[in-house]
């Protein structure tokens, strides 16, 4: 849980650094977040809905591929 709040105040801690004009912090956030997403979904899509997708097109070749 400590590494959890720990990255969820890491913005807090950059404390206006793009007001300064140097904004690596907040580009790597964003990167790591946009990646974190990216990744949530297709983890959402690998473990909860292929094994539904597969069955659907067993069905669709069983009745003659609708």
């Amino acid at each position: 849980m400590s590494v959890l709040l720990a990255l969820a105040s890491l913005p807090l801690a950059l404390d206006g650094e793009s007001v300064v004009g140097n904004n690596t912090g907040i580009a790597v956030i964003s990167l790591v977040s946009m990646v974190a997403g990216y990744v949530g979904l297709w983890a959402l899509w690998y473990f909860v809905f292929r094994d539904k997708e597969r069955a659907r097109e067993r069905r669709r070749r069983r009745r003659g591929g609708d």
